[in-house]
């Protein structure tokens, strides 16, 4: 089951994209995956074409400044959530979603929340692995490095803090094949590590956590969090806080997983995410 690679330039950005045809079934509803710090749309590789052969269509962008998406300068995108919001509702009228289920991973991934909780009537229901969720979400200070004054500058020129930040948060070793794609954007442009280094800046995390806490008491829809257990940045507690507050939440743990469960937990992911999935047909 192959992923087709995307492209598509809405006003002066370029979405770069990656995408699973569903095979057979046509009733489900379309899976938007959203990616983490520092992450990139290669990290939903295994999930993809498990949706697709189910029957979902699945799509997988890179946000704006990561991956192969356009990454411009901070006077022309603030990175800031509002900002990548904005852009994200841009997307997802340009491919004709109107609903859909949404799958979140990471810091960034919050801001897939709050996309959620301000365009209730197009998502279906949402998927969260390791994301921060709680007002006692902390950026951890791996990340909140590349965002000082001066070391900033220099820490988010380094090709190496993907390794070291994907296998640090993951807390397994990753494959050097699977690495040279995620330092590929690094290494070709300086952009990269700019665009990091103003989205730790402007990540305005307590503001988005207050949201998305007070937000997802009132929602509605379905709710799967699974959460790698050994997280070194996001504590367990918080997920099953988060559980408990939100009407119709179900918490799966994920024993011996880390920060990105999707890079080395796929099928134990899938065992869950695929029926939950599968509960979201088009009306």
């Amino acid at each position: 089951m192959s992923i087709a690679e995307k492209k598509i330039k809405i006003d002066s950005l370029e979405w770069f994209y990656r995408e699973s045809e569903p095979i057979g079934r046509s009733d489900l509803l379309p899976v938007i995956l959203l990616h983490g710090l520092v992450s990139q749309s290669y990290s939903w590789r295994n999930i993809l074409p498990a949706l697709a052969q189910q029957g979902t269509h699945a799509i997988a962008p890179d946000w704006i400044g990561y991956g192969f998406s356009s990454k411009p300068e901070k006077r022309d995108f603030a990175y800031t959530p509002d900002a990548f919001i904005t852009a994200l509702e841009k997307f997802i009228t340009e491919l004709k979603l109107e609903r859909f289920s949404l799958v979140v991973q990471g810091f960034l991934g919050s801001v897939g929340l709050q996309y959620a909780l301000r365009h209730p009537e197009q998502v279906a229901n949402i998927a969260i692995l390791n994301a921060p969720i709680s007002q006692s979400a902390k950026v951890p200070w791996k990340i909140q490095q590349m965002g000082l004054p001066l070391a900033g500058e220099m820490m988010t020129q380094d090709p190496l803090l993907v390794d070291r930040t994907l296998e640090g948060g993951a807390r397994y070793r990753i494959d050097d094949q699977h690495l040279d794609i995620y330092r590929k954007p690094y290494l070709k442009s300086s952009s990269s590590g700019r665009a990091l280094l103003a989205t730790i800046r402007n990540l305005q995390l307590d503001k988005a956590m207050q949201e998305i806490e007070t937000g997802f008491k009132e929602w509605k829809q379905p709710v799967l969090i699974q959460w790698g257990a050994i997280d070194p940045w996001l504590s367990v507690d918080m997920a099953e806080t988060f559980a408990k507050a939100t009407p119709d939440g179900e918490l799966v743990k994920l024993n011996n997983v880390g920060h990105y469960p999707q890079e080395h937990y796929h099928e134990t992911i899938l065992q869950d995410l695929l029926p939950f999935m599968r509960r979201s047909e088009k009306s």
